[in-house]
């Protein structure tokens, strides 16, 4: 998670999308001559890039993006502020995906970093947690955007870590009881107290395993972020297995600089070959900034992509 994401889970509620004419594929070519600079050649996995990823080439409309994407050989794509949107604009960026057959990662759902709010017991906290989980069952119906994310704060220092773990896991039981009968899936992720987020109650894959374990529910499962894991616990690739029945998405970024692959120390060549070993079919999002500015670091960024993604399959 990044300062932009942060910035607009303080400041905004629950929102939507916007279902006007597309703007054509062609136009968008015509104002931007670089546009379709790659082939078509599909990634092996999901990677996402978010909206915004590629708008030197792509422009400033969402479809647009959506398309560059696609023609890069992207297979998906997601947006944090999705609940943010207009339902109009909302629906809109579904249908799009759906006729060029991409993906859809989770969206923020919950994530504030300031809050001790499901460690506690308490009820106004959990009665606005209960209205933001009806309000993405209705987004869903909507959109069928079906993964929802949730961070759940800070720990309380006064409070003993097994009473606020129990505490956890009865807000996501009960949070989950709500998505469940419509197939809503809860994703938590757990970030790295030690650079970006500190504070924060959950932390590491093995504690976020334990609470989905206790909370026993489909509608309750996990995002692993190996960017923030790399920093929180290393050792990515055994936990990933570990905890892999409970892994519904993943979230990447190289470290340190939580940019694209190949600018730190993951080896995400073998990671990738690894995940694509054991069948996954998520989104794998692209939750990281550019080590290069501009239209040059756009086409940079695909390349990157392009060298971890050539394992053999």
């Amino acid at each position: 998670m990044d300062m932009k994401r942060r910035s607009f889970l303080r400041n905004t509620a629950l929102g939507g999308m916007a279902l006007a004419g597309m703007p054509g594929l062609f136009s968008t070519v015509a104002a931007n001559p670089d546009a379709k600079m790659s082939n078509k050649a599909r990634f092996n996995l999901k990677y996402a890039p978010s909206l915004g990823t590629f708008r030197e080439h792509a422009g400033n409309d969402p479809i647009d993006q959506i398309r560059f994407m696609n023609d890069q050989g992207f297979r998906a794509i997601f947006d944090n502020g999705f609940m943010g949107k207009e339902p109009a604009l909302q629906e809109k960026i579904v249908n799009e995906l759906s006729r060029l057959g991409m993906d859809f990662g989770p969206y923020v759902l919950y994530a504030d970093f300031t809050t001790k709010s499901m460690v506690t017991r308490d009820a106004e906290i959990l009665e606005m947690l209960k209205d933001r989980v009806r309000n993405a069952v209705e987004l869903q119906k909507r959109t069928n955007a079906h993964q929802a994310l949730v961070v759940p704060g800070r720990y309380d220092e006064r409070l003993h870590w097994d009473y606020q773990t129990a505490n956890v896991i009865d807000a996501m039981r009960m949070l989950s009881d709500i998505a469940a009968p419509s197939n809503l899936v809860l994703v938590m992720e757990p970030l790295n107290g030690l650079h970006n987020h500190p504070g924060l109650f959950l932390t590491t894959i093995p504690q976020s395993y334990m609470i989905c374990k206790a909370v026993n529910n489909p509608s309750c499962r996990i995002v692993n972020d190996l960017y923030h894991q790399q920093i929180t616990e290393g050792n990515l690739i055994p936990n990933m297995d570990m905890a892999w029945e409970y892994i519904a998405s993943l979230h990447v970024g190289d470290n340190p600089g939580r940019r694209e692959p190949g600018t730190g120390e993951i080896n995400y060549l073998n990671v990738f070959k690894h995940i694509h070993s054991k069948g996954y079919d998520g989104v794998i999002c692209m939750e990281h900034g550019r080590s290069i500015s501009g239209k040059e670091g756009e086409k940079v960024l695909i390349e990157a992509y392009r060298k971890v993604d050539a394992f053999d399959v």
